[in-house]
């Protein structure tokens, strides 16, 4: 972290120093900065990098830096409104609008003000990565022969075998598909299971990736209720009986906002009610290595005792280490497998090989154990802490299921209460928030928030933060 705002600071020193040198002129040699700012020949390198992608230097090998030539002025804008009548009229004949909202996921993805605590966060902290283990599998992965090449169009074989030990019972390695990320491999499992249309089952709330994955591929998201042991079964039947879904997307374990796991009775239940239908389960099994140090052991993935190719599973390593790092699987058997396939190589060809390679080491490492077991520690303490404050300071949230996987709450919010109002003065008052209208696909019962512990640099942030969300709710509640 230290070296990274030092790359920032001398970036912006050199960026003000600027006006000394006329266009062409050299700047001082990288081995001079290196003595006058008293960095690291690394940072010096880096800040230089940062002003030329600015436009503001160019650095040419074994001259140095030089400032770059002004800038012409920027040519007029032009008249782009034809694009709204374009945009429109080719929608106009379809069954579901195939406009793009991408604002419930933005929110978990775009980062806070400097200065306010980021509870929206849907990645760990910086602090809890693996980021030595990261660079040294992906230092060690550029080395091995042939990593730069083309990989295999379904995976490393490897990677994909790891990854079908990882699901477990009888899921082989030709049934696994290596994919960039779980965002990536929703998209592609909602494209081969349901044209255009047609309506899909989901979770109520659920993840609002899913729900704008749906509806840019001019899906229909129908909402099944869950309570704390998951989807109810009796209201996924029906919900199948009336509207013809092709499938059902769930998260059974930890699911996203609730934190519910999918009870043991209702597992087989629900394979069967979608059997029975004639349709697919789309297994979004995102979190499981994010575990808490007290959940005890996990059920299996649905997609391991589905021996009739119902499911179709997708994991992912990203929660687990770094926004960045996008490795995820699909999983699937029967002829589904290759309509999976032939979309993921149409629409990305395949993973980059240097990635698959870190993961296969990463995930080979002594330090990958480590660190699993490091965040599970770190998680349940930030959930105690998170549930502690809650309780001690804003009773008037109720929280009724605390996870023990996961890296959010969803605490309900008294009766009449505006999310949008209470958000704002969150952000006012120094903390960002999830509001929870875009985590259901219909009208919602009642109001909510996600609260994310992971993002945020620890416990001691996590109580500056309910501090500030205090200060929120007495001006927005009274």
């Amino acid at each position: 972290m230290q070296e990274r705002s030092s790359v920032g600071e001398l970036a912006e020193q050199l960026r003000r120093e600027l006006d000394r040198y006329s266009p062409g002129g050299k700047l001082p040699s990288s081995r001079a900065l290196v003595e006058r700012f008293r960095v690291s020949p690394v940072t010096v390198s880096r800040a230089l990098a940062q002003l030329a992608a600015e436009g503001l230097v160019v650095t040419r090998p074994g001259a140095g830096a030089f400032r770059a030539q002004a800038r012409t002025a920027p040519a007029p804008a032009g008249d782009t409104s034809w694009q709204e009548v374009a945009l429109s009229a080719d929608g106009a004949a379809d069954l579901v609008p195939r406009s793009v909202d991408a604002s419930g996921v933005l929110v978990s993805l775009a980062a806070p003000p400097p200065g306010v605590i980021e509870f929206n966060g849907g990645y760990l902290h910086p602090s809890l990565q693996p980021e030595r283990a990261m660079a040294a599998a992906l230092s060690r992965a550029g080395r091995r022969p042939g990593a730069w090449g083309r990989p295999p169009m379904e995976g490393l074989p490897e990677l994909r075998e790891w990854f079908a030990r990882s699901i477990g019972g009888s899921v082989t390695t030709a049934e696994v598909l290596v994919t960039a990320g779980g965002q990536s491999a929703l998209t592609t499992a909602l494209r081969a299971l349901a044209p255009p249309g047609a309506p899909v089952l989901v979770e109520s709330p659920t993840y609002p990736g899913m729900l704008a994955i749906a509806r840019a591929a001019g899906l229909r998201p129908v909402p099944v209720p869950v309570d704390a042991d998951g989807v109810r079964p009796a209201l996924l039947a029906d919900a199948f009986r009336a509207t013809g879904a092709p499938a059902f997307v769930c998260q059974p374990l930890f699911q996203n906002p609730t934190g519910a796991v999918l009870a043991p009775e209702r597992r087989a239940e629900v394979l069967r009610i979608a059997r029975e239908a004639g349709a697919f389960v789309v297994e979004d099994d995102f979190v499981r290595r994010l575990v808490h140090e007290d959940a005890g052991p996990l059920p299996r993935p649905l997609a391991a005792d589905d021996p009739d190719g119902v499911v179709v599973h997708v994991s992912s390593l990203t929660k687990a280490t770094s926004p960045s790092f996008r490795v995820s699987a699909l999983a699937a058997r029967g002829p589904v497998l290759e309509r999976l396939r032939a979309i993921q190589v149409v629409d990305t060809f395949f993973v980059p090989r240097p990635l698959q390679e870190a993961a296969l080491e990463l995930v080979g490492s002594p330090a990958w154990p480590r660190h699993l077991r490091a965040v599970s520690a770190e998680l349940k303490a930030r959930r105690d802490a998170m549930t502690g404050a809650l309780a001690l300071h804003l009773p008037q949230l109720a929280l009724p299921h605390i996870p023990s996987g996961g890296y959010h709450l969803w605490p309900r919010l008294p009766d009449g209460t505006d999310e949008s109002a209470l958000t704002s003065a969150a952000l006012r008052a120094g903390v960002a928030l999830a509001p929870g209208r875009p985590y259901f696909s219909a009208e919602p019962p009642a109001a909510h928030v996600r609260l994310s512990f992971a993002a945020v640099a620890g416990t001691g942030e996590i109580a500056e933060g309910v501090r500030r969300l205090r200060t929120a709710c007495d001006e927005v509640l009274g």
